[in-house]
């Protein structure tokens, strides 16, 4: 019973606090503890994702290399693909082969984004990304060309037909290469980095250009501008003049105060001329 002659609801306990009794639904606290639990089973699901990233990565090239090994021995059971017969080493191969590109390239990717995750504190975003792009390049082009050799095809007929295709490419994608490039120069060169307020001078981009770095990427500049952001290619910025500015106040800008304008004097009546004076002289 509650003092007062009331009885106490169903689910409804007593907390002692501080100077006071608080009621507490019981209902309700359950149902924060559950909130509370799957929080931190969350939290623990994202640290074991974080530390077991790299382990995926070491069993998918641990079974590729598995896959690529047991490929180049069932490939010694036959000279070609079109040949009649040794049906269960081409079968073999096949199924090896295509083990070895996609573990191949689970294993690049995994290694990619745990280099950036790693990197990304110590070096930067930018920095980080450059490092993740070139474990890309370098690692998909290793699979690619042992996996071609997995096939027996000729290297010496895909090269050239790669070099023709490459230029190509180059042709059609001259502007974005031109910013890659560009990025990679301002990566490692820093005439400035992110934090810095910096006035950039080129034509291509309009004239003058003042704001702070927020991001240096592989292609684009972000400059945080008084009219917002803007994203610059790394080609124009590279080719434009760029020198350091004075970080602006904080605060709003101190009103330029106004000149006082002087009082104006009434003019004086004429009392030779009416309404002020008497008719002019002379008039009936």
């Amino acid at each position: 019973m509650i003092p007062g002659g009331q009885s106490r609801p169903p689910g409804i306990m007593r907390i002692p606090a501080p100077g006071r009794i608080v009621r507490v639904d019981l209902h309700e606290k359950r149902q924060l503890d559950l909130a509370n639990h799957i929080a931190r089973v969350n939290q623990q699901v994202a640290k074991a994702k974080v530390h077991a990233q790299p382990w995926r990565a070491i069993i998918a090239a641990a079974v590729a290399v598995i896959a690529g090994g047991v490929a180049s021995q069932a490939d010694t059971g036959f000279k070609d693909w079109t040949g009649h017969g040794h049906y269960t080493y081409k079968i073999v191969a096949a199924a090896c082969i295509a083990a070895f590109f996609i573990f191949g390239t689970v294993a690049v990717v995994e290694l990619a984004g745990k280099a950036r995750q790693v990197l990304t504190p110590a070096v930067g975003s930018s920095h980080a990304a450059v490092v993740r792009y070139a474990i890309l390049l370098v690692g998909g082009v290793t699979v690619f060309v042992l996996g071609i050799g997995l096939m027996k095809i000729p290297i010496a007929q895909l090269l050239v037909g790669g070099a023709v295709t490459t230029i190509l490419l180059g042709i059609a994608a001259q502007q974005s290469l031109s910013n890659i490039f560009a990025g990679l120069v301002l990566l490692l060169s820093r005439p400035f980095i992110v934090g810095d307020y910096i006035r950039l001078k080129s034509g291509a981009l309009g004239g003058v250009t003042d704001g702070m770095v927020a991001e240096i990427g592989i292609t684009y500049l972000r400059l945080d501008t008084e009219d917002g952001t803007l994203h610059l290619p790394n080609s124009q910025v590279l080719a434009a003049a760029v020198g350091p500015i004075a970080r602006p106040r904080a605060g709003k800008p101190e009103p330029v105060p106004e000149e006082p304008i002087p009082a104006r004097e009434p003019p004086k009546p004429d009392h030779d001329n009416p309404p002020y004076g008497g008719p002019p002289y002379g008039s009936p």
